[in-house]
């Protein structure tokens, strides 16, 4: 008899995915921004291309921190959940037997075999069968601190390297042109990416990263026009 080749799903991918297309989009535009600032405040292009270096290195390592402590927060009350859920299982076994039977009825399972469910997966094991469907805890999105962390500060370096490229290769009396017209294609490339990696379409995914970038962007360079002139 073969055997069925289990289905691949996206959800699998949903935490290095969230951390890697936020990443490198806010690596993308706040170095793009930034670089836009600079330039439109009558900055030199040394004087660009240390701000933008500055913003790679800074974004980097502040959203490696953020993705860290914000998912490590997740992955303790997970911890502290299942603690919970452990003790609970040794002090009162029948309790959430009946507990995790009245889950599957309200699901639309009859009585009996909701308790028999529950009898089997509770025999096989009885924590996990609670963390999927008392807690919502599944391993697919289990909160991965050091991974969230890596994924973040590497696409925001890579993100942020695009328009720094960009800076270094076009004309200096170009840049306020170069640089928003290149980081819009590269915000798109991203969108369409992200939207089909995780199955969506990719159309809408693009337009939607396409035309909060550049607003982003042009909201920045008015700022450094606006200082520029002014200081």
């Amino acid at each position: 008899m073969m055997l069925e080749r289990p289905e691949r799903h996206r959800t699998d991918r949903v935490g290095w995915l969230r951390a890697a297309v936020l990443g490198a989009n806010d690596g993308i535009l706040s170095t793009a921004s930034l670089v836009l600032g600079v330039a439109a405040a009558h900055g030199s292009r040394s004087d660009v291309l240390v701000a933008g270096i500055a913003g790679l290195v800074a974004g980097a390592m502040s959203m490696a921190a953020g993705e860290y402590v914000s998912v490590h927060s997740q992955a303790d009350t997970e911890r502290a959940d299942l603690d919970l859920e452990r003790r609970e299982l040794s002090r009162d076994d029948e309790g959430e037997r009946r507990e995790l039977a009245a889950i599957y009825v309200g699901r639309g399972l009859d009585a009996s075999l909701a308790r028999q469910v529950a009898d089997q997966l509770m025999a096989h094991d009885a924590l996990g069968a609670h963390a999927r469907d008392e807690l919502g805890i599944v391993e697919a999105l289990r909160a991965r601190p050091i991974q969230a962390a890596f994924a973040s500060a590497g696409s925001f370096a890579f993100g942020a390297a695009l328009p720094l490229i960009v800076t270094v290769l076009a004309p200096a009396s170009s840049l306020l042109i170069a640089v928003p017209a290149t980081s819009i294609v590269f915000l798109a490339g991203l969108g369409a990416l992200a939207a089909h990696a995780g199955g969506a379409a990719m159309a809408p995914g693009a337009l939607r990263v396409t035309f909060w970038g550049a607003l982003a962007m042009g909201v920045t360079a008015g700022v450094g026009a606006v200082f520029g002139t002014v200081v």
